[in-house]
């Protein structure tokens, strides 16, 4: 009988399909660069999309090596404000095609110790998640809680689905593709938090609806 390795079938398909993906991305700049001001706003759709398949796709990767014990974080020390303004870098003009405001507040000495591109992802991810969800305005904010730095985000939409809540550190993002929701990104920011750890302390995150703007909060802390 035939043996199939369904995970690594399926980590070279997500290779390949990230290739072709970087290739569709160079053909949208081209053929955006071909148009004069103002560009058609579906260019910026499409921006938004292939950022979001090529950041599920990386996320995706990054578990399979995880699962495989093939995975080490790059841990090293980063200011809090230059972290969120890589995210408001890749998010602001996406935002505003929905007309929706980014707000930010860090103070400006915080240094966290982190793997800087995993987390920018995991923030990017969720970002566009509070953009799809959101009303008109999101908060990206930054502060220390004891031992720990703190990156939130809040928003004024419905709130999280009940699939999506999370209120301690020992739960993980339950993945329901009935609904729609499949947690991906919280479950792969879950993951990736945990690895980070200092001392006693290890990386969690949590999500309530208690956001000021009356929608979902998203608390990421890092030791």
């Amino acid at each position: 009988m035939l043996t199939i390795d369904f995970p690594a079938i399926l980590a070279s398909s997500v290779h390949d399909i990230k290739n072709s993906l970087t290739t569709l991305r160079a053909l949208i700049g081209q053929l955006e660069n071909t148009h004069q001001d103002p560009k058609p706003a579906a260019f910026k759709q499409l921006e938004f999309e292939t950022n979001r398949m090529n950041n599920s796709l990386m996320q995706l990767l990054t578990l399979y090596r995880i699962d495989l014990s093939q995975f080490n974080l790059a841990i090293d020390e980063h200011s809090a404000t230059e972290i969120l303004e890589d995210v408001v870098a890749q998010q602001s003009t996406l935002l505003s095609l929905g007309n929706v405001q980014l707000i930010t507040q860090c103070d400006d000495d915080l240094l966290c110790y982190c793997d800087n591109t995993l987390i920018s992802n995991a923030l990017c991810t969720l970002v566009n998640n509070s953009q799809r969800y959101c009303k008109s305005k999101i908060l990206l904010s930054v502060s220390q809680e004891d031992d720990y730095i703190v990156f939130c985000i809040e928003d004024d939409g419905e709130g999280y689905p009940e699939n999506c809540m999370l209120s301690d550190r020992k739960q993980l993002p339950r993945i329901d593709l009935t609904n729609g929701n499949t947690g991906l990104g919280l479950f792969f920011t879950e993951t990736i938090t945990q690895l980070h750890s200092k001392g006693e302390n290890r990386g969690f995150i949590t999500t309530d609806n208690h956001s000021q703007f009356g929608g979902a909060r998203f608390k990421l802390y890092l030791p």
